[in-house]
């Protein structure tokens, strides 16, 4: 196993998920050929000056801070976790910088979280699972020293204050784990099967401790039948991955097969295809995501995350990553996490 400290995991991932992000923002909302002739072809596609990125990036320093405080305390649990970053969401609601198309979704529940009064349960939309809920995740799957259920619950909780839909949370819980994995040295061409292996083991388990009584503003007869709904989902999603790895084309938008990636499982299921088609060749990850017809920026800030977790720092040319917008304060993070 390698450990997360050596080749810098932390910092390579949230590295890569800004420079996906800042790769895909231009190219949210259109499609392949639309890229093609706005970019020219994909395998050259250069990062734009100035290399801005989305509420994608905002979202995961947000969650990156809060987690950082609520450790800062000491054990993690869901009360020393959800003040902080449900403050975070709030203060990145209210920011003047919060001007990159952000999510309807993250935006109500963020407006709901504001009243004091309100249990953030009440706040969460129960009915949506759009990539919002995951493509923020990777700084659970970074955090050194979470047992797998500090680790799964903060996913499935950090996923809930605004996106309380199972498959957000499953697939929330997913993404951090095969970030995790990826971290520690797993080899890339297991991780569907270990990903699928880990959807059975949790498949009716209910983290009450982190969601409370969730569960019970949907039509769910049981807290166990409400989150198998989620994982059956992302089930179904990875037996689609796992054909696509073996038959797609590295020249196919990945979309085509896994899903366009504006709800959870599929942002999942195809920042993975992304990295899993260029397993040693990170910045192709990250333009394949960006040429897709689907949510550009979110998968291609997912598989930037899968790469740099797996590959590290070094997996980053200097002039891409120097040139990032919040540089600094991902940098931080990174190096906090890889101490």
């Amino acid at each position: 196993m390698t450990t997360t400290g050596t080749k810098r995991a932390a910092t390579g991932a949230l590295t890569g998920l800004a420079l996906g992000d800042a790769l895909g923002f231009p190219t949210e909302f259109n499609d392949v050929p639309a890229i093609l002739a706005k970019c020219g072809p994909w395998r050259e596609m250069a990062l734009p000056r100035p290399a801005i990125v989305t509420d994608d990036t905002q979202m995961t320093l947000a969650l990156g801070r809060g987690l950082r405080a609520a450790m800062d305390r000491g054990v993690l649990a869901p009360e020393s976790m959800t003040g902080p970053v449900r403050q975070e969401f709030m203060a990145w609601n209210r920011s003047p910088d919060n001007n990159r198309a952000p999510g309807n979704t993250c935006i109500r529940a963020c407006d709901l979280l504001e009243r004091a009064e309100s249990r953030w349960q009440d706040a969460s939309q129960i009915h949506s699972k759009g990539c919002g809920a995951n493509m923020r995740v990777a700084p659970v799957g970074l955090a050194p020293g979470l047992s797998d259920e500090q680790r799964a619950g903060a996913a499935q909780l950090q996923a809930a204050l605004t996106h309380g839909h199972p498959t957000a949370l499953a697939a929330s819980d997913l993404t951090a784990h095969a970030v995790r994995l990826l971290a520690e040295g797993a080899e890339p061409t297991g991780l569907v099967g270990r990903l699928r292996s880990y959807a059975y083991d949790n498949r009716t388990r209910y983290h009450e401790r982190w969601l409370g009584d969730l569960w019970t503003r949907a039509q769910d007869p049981t807290p166990e039948h409400f989150i198998a709904r989620g994982w059956d989902e992302c089930l179904a999603t990875l037996d689609r991955l796992q054909e696509a790895v073996r038959t797609v084309s590295p020249e196919t938008d990945p979309c085509r097969a896994v899903g366009e990636g504006w709800i959870a499982e599929e942002a999942m299921a195809a920042g993975l295809l992304c990295f899993l088609l260029f397993v040693d060749e990170p910045l192709s990850a990250l333009r394949r995501g960006a040429c897709t017809s689907g949510d550009s920026d979110s998968i291609a800030c997912l598989a930037g995350a899968f790469a740099g977790a797996h590959l590290g720092a070094d997996a980053w040319p200097d002039d891409w990553a120097d040139r990032v917008e919040y540089r600094g304060d991902l940098l931080a993070l990174g190096a906090l996490w890889d101490a």
